[in-house]
């Protein structure tokens, strides 16, 4: 039996947590002591298998640890076990193992024996392994790939897809009878500051042979803790099966409601009995809130209109790569918070629970988003790897492929459907960078998707993310409820009012260093300096956060406002004065070094592998001022437990992946042992920084032990698929232009179709059209096809910040008539941007434009 879901208006939402010592539910942290080895062994799922002389890893963990933003990682099998012992009594319960998220084709077996699998590397599954299980010792073992499979979602994107058990795991022991994995749906409707009427759905579960008769009490307890409302409702489950009840709290009087400035949920406390015995007590955290997206005035929270101004968000972090803590997720949430962001787009897959969890407690609305996506240049690309169609052009794949997005997405709403920032369900980004013959079969599957959504949560509209393509009959952006429209879709005429609740779901994509420049990096806003000038649009996010680890290589790497290892840029400061009126700080000149400064974010830290602290040292002259002189730091731990992702020492250098900049460099530290630690920042002839750290928990650091000093992932993963495939890029990519006259917009250049074309506004004197190519490139051949044979005066030029332009080819003098034309280029002309310029708008049209060459990474 499935769970009931209803039309209702409006939600509220929930974190499944248990916090009641009455509970004779028990959740145990199962991120601890794990053994770990690269490679595919055989016989590793036997109970007997010897594993001595693995690595001992605590998890979360990636197989590319430590990850420096390199554009190759390790694909290929990882195994994972881990020795655990049950009490007598806990050996007669029914006994769960949660993963939260494992990249991307898990197998798991407990004590030789296979208790399932699961495929999909962002979303989050729960195994019944009782009964394989003994009193005593137990043993499971993991085996995971991330292979790319032609089948599974997603099939292409600009981001890394290191393998690994990367998300928190939960040992979960109950009685047979008790709620579900994320059973609990709570929604509201008739929400206003006077009443709101709260409707609760519980998923039962008996797991006996025998029907059982229950009670199931449901207490609403407001955000002091105070209980405000009960219900108790009888229901009968059968043997082996499921039940579901739904309980209607009317007019709940004068609800605190959930919003941005003061995040305020409720707890729901499910109790389910049986006669006198207590079975489960299901703990669960909501916010009332209401949310309505309009076709013509925007977004609306609790009746009050908010533009939404926010930013996308990929969840890597330096050298962790995606195993990343909850504090850490927490920290980046805060961080779009401090800038005056109110909103963030989860780029391009369902995130960890803790990072909507941090949304709800810090006040961010969240974009939540499946893993289905495309990136620029692949249609071309054979198959094998996630630089091609984000669609399968084979029919044979496109059953597997359209059930694998299906099952992540209705993962991703069962998981985080009841987190109040959440505000829709976007089913893709930019999947039409794939052939033009899987347009339609990819658009009935987006149509799938949006039932799917209505389905299990009537309550949020599905968003199709990243739908500025295609431009003709088949366009994608309206098959949904919200449209966001990423790069050049800002401007696109077709896109402006178009009919739909909407957003600008990516600008900017300003490639910077650390510390970049002072500024908004408006990008694709420029026109409108960013400004709320359209009523009809809901909001805008930028390209993006944080700097992130990509396969497209380096350029597209460090488009954050912030970078890798979580330090703001300029750009950053930018925003936070723009919004909040605070003012930068002064920026590190050069002067005299003299001592090394280290600090952190806490002094108290946890070590079950949710927790870590941040850790930054700062380059001080002698009265103790920051500076920008940047000489090579090594932190080391002196004495105590833990480690950073490359071991008990981390060396910055100026100018590699690891790098301090602007005399500032940070890295996160973590344990899985309790103890005192201290750890010292040196550098050739400056004092050296000293930090003293202390980490609680029920396992002891033992110094001398040599167990204790590999706690965490320190293998270096060997790299493969290190080889430059040439790439075509144009169809489909961002297109901007200087100017258009109505009806032939920049990107009907880039449509794939020669029928249409663009041509400028007849008084633009210094006509152009600019293509974004999303990524540094070794440009080797450029075609141009014009829409008729004339004499067309022009040249191309590459460039990376569209300030500095490379010359390509100079036709400016050109008079000879012409339709198509090849351009070989000759040397090395690398770039994002590929312009091309006309002599006079009298003499400037373009039907299409194919740019080739290799990545530059």
């Amino acid at each position: 039996m499935s769970i009931r879901t209803f039309s209702l208006l409006f939600i509220c939402i929930f974190l499944p947590i248990v916090v009641f010592s009455r509970s004779p539910r028990k959740t145990l942290n199962f991120n601890r002591d794990w053994k770990f080895r690269i490679g595919d062994h055989a016989g590793a799922h036997k109970e007997a298998f010897d594993d001595r002389n693995w690595d001992r890893v605590g998890i979360p963990h990636s197989f590319s640890t430590p990850y420096f933003l390199e554009t190759d990682f390790y694909v290929g099998y990882g195994w994972y076990r881990k020795e655990f012992f049950l009490t007598k009594e806990e050996f007669k319960r029914a006994i769960s193992l949660e993963f939260e998220g494992v990249f991307q084709v898990a197998e798991v077996f407990v004590n030789g024996n296979k208790v399932g699998e699961h495929k999909g590397g962002y979303t989050g599954f729960s195994l019944e392994v009782s009964k394989h299980l003994r009193e005593g010792k137990n043993v499971v073992a993991v085996r995971v790939n991330n292979l790319w499979n032609a089948r599974l979602a997603p099939r292409a994107g600009e981001h890394v897809f290191s393998g690994g058990i990367y998300r928190d795991v939960k040992l979960v022991i109950t009685d047979a009878v008790h709620v579900a994995w994320y059973g609990t749906f709570i929604t509201c409707n008739n929400v206003d500051k006077m009443s709101a009427d709260v409707n609760v759905v519980t998923e039962l579960v008996n797991g006996e042979s025998v029907t059982k008769h229950v009670l199931v009490k449901t207490e609403l307890l407001d955000p002091s803790g105070k209980s405000v409302a009960s219900l108790v409702e009888r229901t009968t489950i059968l043997p082996r099966d499921t039940a579901v009840v739904t309980q209607q709290f009317n007019k709940l009087s004068q609800p605190i409601l959930w919003n941005l400035n003061n995040p305020q949920r409720y707890t729901a406390v499910i109790s389910v009995m049986d006669g006198t015995d207590l079975m489960d007590v299901y703990s669960t955290r909501f916010g009332i809130r209401k949310i309505a997206w309009t076709v013509d005035k925007g977004f609306f929270l609790n009746n009050e209109h908010v533009y939404l101004r926010g930013a996308n968000v990929h969840q890597d972090h330096a050298g962790w790569g995606d195993a990343v803590s909850n504090a850490g997720l927490f920290r980046d949430v805060k961080l779009i918070k401090d800038a005056g962001f109110n909103f963030i787009r989860g780029s391009h897959y369902p995130h960890d629970p803790a990072f909507a969890e941090a949304c709800d407690s810090l006040g961010v609305l969240f974009w939540s988003e499946n893993a289905f996506w495309g990136i620029g240049g692949s249609s071309e690309n054979p198959e094998g790897y996630w630089n091609t169609n984000a669609y399968p052009p084979h029919a044979a794949d496109r059953a597997g492929f359209d059930a694998s997005v299906l099952q992540q997405l209705a993962e991703m709403i069962r998981i985080s459907r009841n987190h109040p920032s959440i505000i829709t369900w976007s089913l893709c980004n930019e999947p039409f960078f794939t052939l033009p013959a899987t347009i339609e079969p990819l658009s009935n599957l987006l149509k799938r998707c949006v039932t799917l959504v209505h389905n299990m949560d009537p309550t949020r509209p599905a968003a199709i993310g990243g739908a500025q393509r295609p431009l003709d009959q088949t366009r994608i952006d309206r098959l949904g409820d919200i449209a966001g429209y990423n790069g050049d879709g800002a401007t696109i005429e077709a896109f402006q009012n178009p009919g739909v609740p909407s957003v600008v779901s990516e600008y900017g994509s300003t490639i910077a260093e650390r510390p970049g420049d002072y500024s908004p990096g408006w990008g694709d806003l420029s026109k409108d300096n960013g400004m709320e000038l359209h009523p009809w649009r809901s909001g805008q996010a930028i390209w993006c956060a944080f700097d992130h680890g990509s396969i497209a290589g380096s350029r597209l790497a460090r488009m954050g406002i912030i970078d890798y290892f979580r330090i703001p840029k300029r750009s950053w400061f930018w925003y936070r004065n723009n919004s909040l009126n605070i003012p930068p700080p002064a920026w590190p000149k050069p002067g005299e070094a003299t001592a090394l400064v280290l600090s952190s974010d806490k002094m108290v830290v946890g070590t079950d592998g949710t927790d870590d602290v941040m850790l930054t040292v700062t380059v001080v002259d002698m009265a103790g001022i920051p500076i920008a002189n940047s000489p090579a730091v090594t932190l080391r731990v002196v004495s105590g437990p833990g480690q950073f992702p490359t071991g008990r020492s981390i060396t910055f250098e100026p100018g590699s992946l690891i790098g301090i900049v602007d005399g500032l460099a940070a890295i996160e530290f973590r344990s899985f042992f309790a103890g005192n630690t201290e750890i010292w920042a040196e550098s050739a002839g400056l004092i050296t920084g000293r930090l003293k750290l202390s980490f609680t928990g029920d396992v002891t650091f033992v110094e001398g032990n040599p167990q204790n000093d590999r706690v965490g992932p320190v293998l270096l993963a060997p790299k493969e698929h290190g080889q430059r495939r040439v790439l075509v890029f144009g169809r489909n990519n961002p297109t901007f232009a200087s100017s258009s006259n109505q009806g032939h917009g920049a990107g009907f250049a880039t449509d794939g179709s020669p029928a249409t074309w663009w041509e400028p506004a007849g008084e633009d004197n210094h006509p152009s059209l600019t293509v974004h190519m999303e990524r540094g490139v070794n440009v080797s051949d450029v075609k141009l096809e014009f829409p008729s044979k004339a004499i067309w005066q022009y040249k191309v030029e590459v460039s990376d910040n569209q300030t500095d332009w490379t010359l390509v080819s100079d036709n400016m003098n050109r008079i000879r008539p012409e339709n198509n034309v090849h351009l070989k280029v000759k040397g090395v002309k690398a770039g994002s941007y590929l312009r091309v310029s006309f002599k006079s708008s009298s003499t400037a049209k373009l039907a299409e434009i194919k740019i080739t060459g290799t990545q530059d990474n």
